[in-house]
């Protein structure tokens, strides 16, 4: 072949294609549990999840991590049988089943062909309304827990993630402490706090079940209702909670780890509820300045500077004000540095618009991503999962696209000034405090003090 071949121009995208998100009802049951069902019948398979009012901003003080626990228990045993019973049961079926719980629900979550889906609704409903929360897997479980969060001691990335909630938010917010808990309060969770949880929070009423998948709305309708038919209860009061930002300006605060060859670096503050009028301008400003690969962080800080292999920032979104974060790690000698870039990026964000060109790749990779998220009847679930979750409108993943497409460069400008606010950005360093302490000092980001890896201060 020639070493001069020429090869046709490249194809030029085309306009983006209608997109239209799966339909779907919405019905209350007899039990006043209420269905969502999404028919999808692209392949012979059924996804359920049950999105419950039970997450972690329902944990007592002192039992944080209840709820998570709550939630892991629930694939342990039902009053008719075991935990390796009821495994036995769904794997023979060829049924997936997931539980967890995050700062605002607890879900299940079970994916199953069409042709089992009555049986593994049976034992899906008998899991979630019959569970018996045996001892001995609750303090197997705790063990599993409490040696996950010691591991975690020895992990800066995990570290500077707990410690950054820490250093957010005012102590007296839930949010302040691990969503999981900590290993005090960990090992104080006894089974009748389990069962105080579940009695209060896991109703009927309070119950949202989403079915996604080869299924009609009716068929839906009859096999939940059968499941579910003895469960009652109504619905719970919406647990609030305080989200306020810790008092005082910006500050350094340095986790040491004398050990460690690198620094994972936070810039955090809180942020803003997911359901706030300024979230598409918020998401794409968030694109802009480190969402995306292409972000001006990840350019400044990896191909610009070579401090890191990546770098990003994110709002982290909750029913109450998470936090937003800039997240990375550096070499120790490049912990100042790095930090000065993010804060010079977070400035000029601030400071002026951005390009056209920034805005129209940020946009366009938002909305065209977007219609391939929802391709899988799991995928369906959660995204309305989500939507009830918080409380979003029905239309919401139609107009998504067309919301996104309309955010202005003027707007960008406007969300950064709006909730972007460098005088109360704490930074989070975990790393070598002796070999970073004096440049971070010399940064004046701060007034700085240094932690153990439990948080006491100890300089």
């Amino acid at each position: 072949m020639s070493g001069t071949a020429t090869f046709p121009p490249r194809p030029q995208p085309g306009p983006p294609r209608p997109y239209a998100f799966p339909p779907f009802e919405r019905r209350t049951l007899s039990n006043g549990m209420t269905l969502i069902v999404a028919p999808t019948h692209k392949l012979p398979v059924v996804s359920v999840i049950a999105v419950i009012d039970a997450g972690a901003v329902c944990d007592p003080v002192g039992r944080e991590g209840l709820a998570a626990l709550t939630a892991a228990m629930l694939p342990e045993g039902t009053a008719s049988m075991d935990g390796e019973t009821l495994a036995l049961r769904f794997e023979r079926l060829g049924a997936s089943v997931l539980t967890s719980a995050d700062w605002d629900v607890a879900t299940a979550g079970l994916t199953v062909t069409r042709s089992h889906l009555e049986p593994a609704l049976a034992l899906f409903a008998d899991m979630l309304t019959a569970p018996s929360f045996p001892a001995r897997e609750l303090e197997r479980l705790k063990a599993e827990r409490m040696a996950e969060l010691m591991q975690l001691r020895t992990e800066p990335r995990g570290l500077a993630d707990e410690m950054t909630s820490r250093f957010v938010y005012a102590p007296e917010s839930r949010y302040a402490r691990p969503e999981g808990g900590t290993p005090t309060s960990v090992a104080a969770i006894e089974a009748r706090d389990v069962g105080e949880l579940y009695a209060a929070r896991y109703r009927a009423g309070g119950t949202t079940l989403v079915v996604a998948g080869d299924v009609t709305v009716d068929d839906a309708a009859k096999l939940v209702g059968e499941a579910f038919r003895s469960w009652g209860g109504t619905a719970p009061a919406r647990m609030r909670v305080t989200d306020a930002a810790i008092t005082g300006s910006r500050s350094v605060h340095v986790i040491a780890k004398a050990d460690a060859p690198q620094s994972e670096l936070r810039v955090a503050h809180v942020g803003i509820p997911r359901v706030h009028p300024d979230y598409f301008r918020v998401v794409v400003m968030n694109a802009v300045l480190g969402g995306l690969f292409s972000s001006r962080i990840n350019l400044n800080l990896r191909e610009r500077n070579a401090f890191t292999y990546g770098a990003h920032s994110e709002f982290e979104w909750r029913r109450g004000a998470g936090p937003f974060v800039v997240s990375t790690a550096v070499a120790s000698e490049a912990t100042a540095p790095a930090l000065r870039e993010i804060m010079l990026e977070v400035d000029r964000i601030r400071a002026e618009p951005i390009s056209d060109e920034e805005l129209s790749l940020a946009t366009s990779y938002l909305s065209g991503v977007f219609p391939i998220r929802y391709e899988t009847t799991t995928a369906i679930a959660t995204a309305i999962a989500n939507m009830v979750l918080y409380g979003l409108d029905e239309g919401y993943f139609d107009s998504y696209r067309t919301n996104i497409q309309s955010v202005t460069v003027g707007d960008v400008l406007e969300a950064a000034r709006r909730h972007l606010d460098p005088g109360r950005m704490h930074v989070i360093v975990v790393g070598d405090a002796v070999a970073t302490r004096e440049s971070l000092e010399e940064l004046g980001a701060g007034p700085l003090t240094v932690y153990d890896t439990d948080g006491v201060a100890i300089g």
